[in-house]
């Protein structure tokens, strides 16, 4: 595949009654602000003063303070991508907890939305008998994307990875939720994901949203899987990571603001127009 321009960005709009304290976690990863062709910069309606800083997880967040009123949150931007599907590295092998590092342990543990104390029996009792690493986390991926349905409907956001095995429905934070847990019950460190993964080299489902993906440690690296779509995909555009849908909220409002309008997109962008040939400066014999 060759590589790809990914134009991407989205507008947010909110009513406050009040002024409102707002938490945003809208800017490209760092890990990915080198591919960034063009500036991600947050614009804000009306103009607003902005600052970032970096999180305890390493990610890129914006604080404002939102007027009374309504709010439009927007970017847009070009990133370059490799234009590869995520990788399959079946040679990445799992790690003994006593050899893993420390700053791994915490993707080990339970969190809000992945109670893993409610899954591990099950985690056990369905893939004690599959191959250590790359496989088991595959057969995990496997189980939850048959398990689950998607359905925006079944979306609400108190819903935990026990939850969304009961019920059998949800969306793409749900089906991570769920395959994040499987995977630390079963000592695979892993942690949640989100960011843009537009409908490229697929059909188009739909309208585009954020998207939610997991990552588990196995080889000494993190390595992508993605229960809700469960085949390798290119055109990902990392976001956010952390323990769960807690860490890498798109905003996070300390009073009243209500949702009026959210419109993502990611989409090809068409490759830069060559800059147009020269003509050639005339020999001695054309001249006069």
């Amino acid at each position: 595949m060759n590589p790809l321009r990914l134009q991407s960005g989205f507008r947010i709009s909110y009513d406050c009654p009040l002024p409102v304290p707002m938490m945003l976690m809208l800017s490209v990863h760092p890990s990915r602000r080198g591919d960034l062709e063009t500036p991600d910069w947050l614009v804000t309606d009306p103009v607003l003063p902005v600052r970032l800083y970096i999180d305890g997880y390493g990610n890129l967040c914006s604080r404002l303070l939102a007027p009374a009123g309504r709010l439009t949150l927007s970017a847009d931007f070009v990133v370059r991508d490799d234009g590869q599907i995520d990788p399959y590295e079946p040679q990445a092998v799992q790690h003994l907890v006593q050899d893993l590092p420390d700053e791994v342990l915490l993707y080990l543990l339970g969190s809000r939305y992945c109670d893993t104390d409610r899954l591990t029996q099950l985690a056990w009792t369905l893939f004690r008998d599959t191959p250590l690493g790359w496989a088991r986390v595959q057969a995990v991926a496997d189980y939850v994307h048959e398990r689950i349905v998607f359905d925006h409907a079944a979306a609400r956001p108190d819903k935990t990875a026990y939850q969304a095995w009961e019920e059998r429905a949800g969306v793409c934070r749900d089906y991570a939720h769920l395959a994040v847990a499987f995977c630390r019950c079963l000592n695979i460190p892993a942690r949640y994901c989100t960011g843009y993964l537009g409908d490229i080299g697929v059909p188009v489902v739909g309208a585009m949203d954020f998207s939610a993906w997991f990552e588990v440690y196995l080889g000494g690296a993190w390595r992508t899987f993605d229960a809700r779509n469960n085949m390798p995909r290119m055109g990902r555009v990392l976001i956010a990571t952390g323990r769960d849908a807690v860490d890498t909220p798109i905003a996070t409002t300390f009073g009243d603001a209500k949702l009026v309008g959210f419109e993502v997109i990611s989409l090809e962008a068409p490759p830069v127009a060559a800059p147009p040939v020269a003509a050639p400066p005339p020999t001695q014999g054309e001249v006069g």
